[in-house]
């Protein structure tokens, strides 16, 4: 009896297992049913339905290809990537002395990194105030008018693009790469700190340096977009190019040397001076010198990576007794900053709302 039933078995099996594959092949030409029926069609609309971002999309990645394997961007990454490790290496040197010199505090010892040196290099938060802004020059001093001696922005302008999108397709290209930029340096500094000193970062730490990085990104936005102002109004990238930096020189090294000589013209040295006098005078002095965007990334990034920093401007004695010297919490650091943060975002809105008109504004031609 066995040896009867054993080929039937199989033959069920054999059965079963045909049934199966009918089935499967079944439900595989329904699911290629529709591909089939559309057609060409379909394959329009799923090559419409995937560009829908748009041109934009399309715009940033093809700016932001360009800048990757330009050499102009590798360079400037190489020199702001060395001066940076350059910085971090004599912050580890005198890191010890620094904490030595505070009676064994043993707190914020992360963010020292940034802000300290032996006085051979400056310090990390000096580097990039002082390099940032070639960066963003680097990257936005021809964003428009290359494309137009090269004929190609009119070939541009012929297709089925909006101008603002051309204009925002350059902006955030380039400020996508800076981010990633600076971010990357950013953790891979906290990264060698943490394993050459041996502590981690905690989580008020985490957030200052989070909070330094956005404001570094945010200062070199606005020389970006300052560079892509001057080039939609100069023709010759040459000439926007050395607009861009004759700002960028008068500044950093002039507007002080300006302001000095201000202070003494308008300094209150008579003998009936008030203490109100003097204070209305420094109020005035540090006005004019918060005009300066590399003033207002200085005192914020300042304030956001020492929190023994508690206040910006001049305090009578009266506003300094029962203060107790202590770290500031980080949502006060942040509060105390805004105003300086608010500043360098108006003041990048101001370059994009020029920028933004005056392109507009323009007539397109080929090579014109």
């Amino acid at each position: 009896m066995a040896k009867e039933t054993t080929p039937n078995a199989a033959a069920k099996l054999n059965g079963y297992a045909s049934k199966a594959k009918a089935w499967l092949h079944s439900r595989r030409d329904m699911l290629r049913k529709p591909v089939r029926a559309s057609g060409e069609g379909a394959a329009d609309g799923g090559r419409r339905s995937r560009s829908m971002p748009g041109a934009f999309g399309v715009l940033v990645r093809k700016e932001v290809s360009d800048h990757i394997r330009s050499w102009r961007f590798i360079l400037l990454l190489g020199i702001i990537a060395l001066t940076c490790v350059a910085s971090l290496y004599t912050a580890l040197n005198s890191i010890r002395d620094a904490l030595g010199s505070e009676d064994g505090v043993q707190e914020f010892v992360l963010l020292k990194l940034f802000t300290i040196s032996d006085g051979t290099l400056p310090t990390f938060i000096g580097f990039v105030g002082f390099l940032g802004p070639l960066l963003g020059i680097g990257m936005g001093f021809d964003a428009v008018n290359s494309e137009r001696n090269k004929g190609t922005l009119s070939r541009i302008m012929a297709q089925p693009i909006h101008r603002d999108d051309l204009l925002n397709a350059k902006f955030v290209a380039s400020l996508i790469v800076i981010s990633i930029m600076f971010l990357t340096l950013g953790f891979l500094t906290m990264a060698l700190g943490t394993l050459i000193i041996g502590i981690p970062p905690t989580f008020e730490e985490f957030l200052r340096i989070i909070s330094f990085l956005l404001v570094t990104i945010f200062y070199v936005g606005f020389w970006l977009n300052l560079s892509i102002m001057f080039s939609v109004r100069f023709r010759q990238p040459a000439t926007s190019a050395l607009s861009c930096i004759a700002v960028w020189l008068f500044f950093s090294f002039f507007y002080d040397m300006i302001l000095q000589l201000i202070a003494k013209g308008i300094a209150p040295s008579a003998p009936t001076t008030t203490v109100q006098d003097v204070l209305n005078y420094q109020n005035l002095m540090m006005w004019l010198n918060r005009i300066s965007p590399y003033t207002l990334f200085n005192e914020a990034t300042t304030t956001l990576l020492v929190p023994s920093v508690r206040n910006l401007g001049p305090l009578t004695n009266e506003q300094v007794v029962g203060a107790i010297a202590s770290p500031l919490p980080f949502g006060q650091s942040l509060l105390l900053v805004w105003p300086q943060i608010t500043g360098l975002t108006a003041l990048t809105l101001i370059c994009f709302a020029l920028s933004y008109v005056l392109f507009l504004r323009q007539e397109i031609r080929g090579r014109s």
